[in-house]
């Protein structure tokens, strides 16, 4: 039974992360399987995986969400923030989880085809929506947000995630995967230009000159630079362009409230105006807020401080969070709470070591965290646990029996 279980086990955590982008349409999909993996667990794991745990990374971060689950029950404020912490405490839950699998691999393959079939997916209803209307806009228009499958900064970060993982999994010498890879890679670019994902675009950036420090041979850093520019310019046209489509009242396309929602660019910049006026008042330094209060206040902010009625009212109605979770994470679980993350944000990457991959991870997150409160949605989280669980995989202390073999491919 037990040889049974762990041979079925590793598919079900595949599966898990495959259906993740549905969640609207098989809701209940990734809390059953949720609920299985912890049934077979205890029949699976062992001693040896149990011992994995044992690393500065995962004590930090254990560190950290007990923190902010006893500091919430001691100021008696853990059923207003019990909907954060327990996004926290799921992205401990699937580290653990993982703890009996020794295949990272299929991990990685998990996000590749999950990002190509949401690909997929999103552009057949591009296609279905441009064939009703007559007409085509690329970039913010309603027809390309309408037909994503998940909200694109979402959608955006599996890209780049699929990107990491095709470019870690080239080889410097002839291999027939080679060339998969290397479409893979162009889809997913090509995919995160058409929704017009500048978070995505930014944070490949960042990467590529993170790369910069991993490449050995000049000839590659010229071309990684070359691209990097290619990059730089597509943000800019994609940038300028930004107002293709108007939103106004003389649009007769109907656009959804989850349009309205993607148009998160002027809600960040007031969001981040409130933040940064809450974090003056010094109220939250030690110990924080909360979750909802830090909301609540930033809600109050927007009702005070907006003059436009209209946008005042969006805003209000629609209690945004502060759109970067360090800033979250400071007004809400004060100043303890904010170095304990980051504490084990620099504890992965000195355990990743010398390897590109984990540190472009770390990169990837710490760019998502900046523009969006990721651990505020179940989606998030799961995005947040692959991260944390592709970086301690190349840490010595964790999966040891995991630990990516750069050495062979071109990310190392």
């Amino acid at each position: 039974m037990r040889i049974l279980l762990s041979a079925v086990y590793p598919y079900i955590f595949v599966l898990l992360f495959i259906s993740i982008p549905f969640d609207d349409y098989i809701r209940a999909w990734p809390n059953i399987l949720l609920v299985v993996l912890a049934g077979f667990f205890p029949f699976v794991v062992r001693k040896s995986d149990l011992k994995k745990l044992i690393s500065p990374p995962v004590i930090l971060y254990l560190i950290f969400s007990g923190y902010l689950l006893l500091s919430s029950l001691f100021l008696n404020r853990f059923s207003e923030d019990v909907n954060v912490i327990g996004k926290v405490w799921l992205v401990l839950g699937l580290i653990i989880l993982y703890l009996p699998i020794n295949d990272l691999q299929k991990l990685k393959n998990a996000i590749v085809f999950s990002s190509l079939a949401a690909i997929v997916y999103s552009v057949y209803n591009f296609v279905l929506i441009t064939h009703e209307l007559g007409y085509f806009v690329l970039g913010d228009s309603p027809q390309v947000i309408e037909a994503l499958l998940i909200d694109r900064i979402y959608l955006g970060l599996l890209a780049v995630l699929s990107i990491l993982i095709s470019f870690s999994g080239i080889r410097k010498n002839y291999h027939p995967l080679n060339r998969y890879h290397m479409v893979n890679i162009l889809v997913n670019f090509i995919f995160i230009l058409l929704i017009a994902s500048r978070i995505s675009i930014v944070v490949l950036l960042l990467v590529l000159i993170v790369r910069q420090f991993y490449e050995r041979k000049k000839t590659g850093r010229m071309a990684l630079a070359a691209l990097a520019g290619l990059v730089v310019l597509s943000f800019f046209y994609v940038l300028k362009n930004k107002d293709y489509y108007d939103f106004g009242k003389d649009n007769t396309h109907v656009v959804s409230a989850f349009i309205k929602n993607s148009r998160t660019y002027e809600i960040r910049a007031v969001a981040w105006k409130c933040a940064a006026d809450i974090v003056k008042e010094k109220e939250a330094v030690w110990m924080g807020l909360g979750f909802q209060k830090t909301e609540d206040r930033l809600t109050a902010c927007y009702s005070e401080t907006i003059s436009d009625s209209l946008k005042r009212e969006e805003f209000v109605a629609g209690n945004y969070n502060s759109h970067n979770q360090f800033l979250d994470f400071y007004l809400s679980a004060g100043l303890v709470g904010f170095l304990l993350f980051i504490l084990f944000v620099i504890s992965s990457l000195r355990s990743s070591g010398n390897l590109f991959f984990p540190a472009a991870l770390l990169v990837v997150l710490l760019g998502y965290l900046f523009f969006e409160n990721i651990f505020h949605r179940q989606i998030g989280a799961y995005y947040a646990g692959i991260i944390i669980i592709l970086v301690l995989t190349s840490s010595k202390e964790f999966f040891e029996g995991d630990k990516e073999n750069e050495t062979t491919g071109s990310s190392g």
